[in-house]
Formats: C-alpha cells, structure tokens, sequence
C-alpha cells in the first residue's frame, strides 16, 4: 500500500509545506503561462491552458477510455452500464470515474512536455512527481445514472497550517453547460482567510454549505486538449450532464519529488510496473483487472522516468 494512503485526496505524492502557492514570488522564468494567467491564477486558485495536447492525442485517450468502459461511443444505448464498484466517496457515484491508471495513452498525456512545462509555472521548480490518477467519461446523467453534481474539497481545510497541493483536469472533448464537468468557486478562494474567519463551528471541512455561500459557482468551459490547473484549496466539482454526448477527462497533477521517500519511490515504480490503482478511499480500482491482463506495460520517456520517480532529477 502506498504511503500515506489515508490521508485526503491523492497518496501517490507526498505532503508539502513551505509557503502558500498563492504566496509564492516567482524566481523561474514562466514557460507557458502569461503573466496575466499566472496572477489569475494566484487570485481565484486556478488557470487554464489551452491546447496542452493535440486534438489527436486527446482523441486517443477518449477512444481508450470508451473500449475500457465497455461502451460503444457511437451507440447511446451502451452508455448506461452501471458503475463496476461503488466510491467510499459517495458524491463521485455515477459521476463517470473511469478506474484506469497506467495505460500508454494516459502516461503520454502525462510525460507531454508542456503538461510538465505547466506545472513547472506552478510549483516555480523543475523537480516534480506526477500523481497517479484516473480519467472521467461521464455519459448523461439520466435513469440509472442519475447524479446532481457536487463542490467539495479533496484537502481538510480544518488543518493549520493550511494544506498545499495542486490538481488537474485535462479535457478530452469540448464541454459544454448541459455537458457539465468542472465547477469551482474562485470568489471563495480569493476571500478564503475572511471566510473561514466567520465560517460556522462544526461546518464540514470538506465540503462546503453552498445554500449558504455568499459565492457563486462557476462552470469553466474546455475544449479537447486543454488543461486545467487548479490550488486544492479551491473549492470544486463536477456538474451533471444534462446533454445527448458525453464529458472525458484525465486528472493529471504535479508536486515536488520526494525523491529520499524510499518507501514512496518504490510504491510509485511498482504502481507504474504492475499497473496498480491509485490507494486510498477514493479509488475503488477495476474488479476486473484489465489493466494487468489486456494492456501492456506504458514506455516512458526520460521526461516519463523522473516524474514517476524511477530516475532522479
């Protein structure tokens, strides 16, 4: 099991501390933000970038996670199997989680320069790990998939010092707004340290009363091959889909390498190795085991080699 597996959110990185990102004063040049996206960033907790993959990767990944699914993207009446494992994380139920993690396709998003190029902005350092997540192919949510959509928390912002994480969506078909898919309220991150200082006892920390919330919510619209790059204090989720096509995402986020982590190393090398799930609550993984038994091991670039953790930086 991988260290850490009980903490909030996504174990295959480790805790960081050290200054706020929203604090941090940039020493590297930026590589593929603006300025103008990088201050938005710091401001509302999130930024897009626009076309980090091709249309034709991003296509490929989609058509991997269709097979993987079992349905058949041209032939609606497929589109409602039910989910193979129910999530310890009920608000994800019927949301569209896809519990593949190591197949080529989502490795090459992942070791895409500018993906890393991205991150590098963020985190303002060249050594980084990438985390072990899944994808989304969220088909409309109707019938047995009924689902209404929720904004939460992955992070306890009970704790102090605060946590410091990132997270990130990569598109993998246009959306829309009856397509649903990412929703956040970035007024509520711009005016986080006044609210929690007259948010009620007791409240859940991680998920915030939104029939009381002075904040709006946003959905922010994508296209395939963009990435979205969000702070984990940045409350978000996922909208229901109200249309006749379906949302496909991959979750792709960076932290600094805990390259000294031994036992977080070969965690990592051997999740990649044997095309292991993610652990932790959230990530039910496959009952069918497909990923060990239909697809191959992922090849991995140099660039590939030092995210994972199987090379140094």
């Amino acid at each position: 099991m991988s260290p850490n597996a009980d903490r909030p959110g996504n174990a295959s990185t480790s805790i960081v501390n050290g200054t706020q990102l929203r604090d941090m004063k940039k020493a590297l040049p930026l590589r593929v933000l603006g300025e103008d996206d990088f201050a938005h960033w710091q401001r509302y907790g999130y930024v897009v970038v626009r076309n980090a993959i091709s249309l034709t990767q991003a296509q490929a990944t989609a058509d991997f996670l269709w097979e993987f699914q079992e349905m058949d993207k041209n032939d609606p009446e497929t589109w409602s199997r039910p989910q193979l494992r129910d999530h310890a994380m009920t608000e994800l139920n019927n949301s569209g989680m896809v519990e593949a993690y190591h197949h080529q396709t989502m490795w090459d998003n992942r070791q895409c320069p500018r993906i890393y190029d991205a991150f590098v902005d963020i985190w303002d350092r060249e050594d980084l790990w990438v985390s072990i997540d899944r994808a989304n192919l969220n088909t409309p949510n109707v019938g047995k998939r009924a689902f209404d959509g929720f904004i939460h928390w992955d992070e306890d912002t009970s704790q102090r010092p605060l946590p410091i994480n990132v997270q990130g969506v990569l598109s993998l078909a246009d959306t829309t707004d009856e397509t649903g898919g990412f929703q956040c309220v970035p007024e509520l991150f711009e005016n986080f340290a006044a609210w929690l200082e007259t948010a009620p006892e007791g409240r859940n920390p991680f998920r915030p009363d939104m029939d009381e919330m002075p904040y709006p919510c946003h959905r922010v619209p994508m296209q395939a091959g963009d990435l979205l790059i969000f702070n984990s204090l940045l409350a978000h989720g996922i909208r229901a889909n109200r249309s006749n096509s379906a949302r496909i995402a991959q979750y792709i986020s960076m932290a600094p390498a805990s390259q000294d982590q031994a036992e977080l190393v070969d965690w990592r090398v051997k999740s990649w190795d044997e095309r292991l799930p993610a652990r932790g609550h959230a990530f039910p993984g496959d009952p069918r085991n497909w990923e060990q038994t239909r697809y191959a091991r992922a090849e991995l670039t140099p660039l590939g080699e030092k995210l994972l953790g199987k090379q140094r930086w």
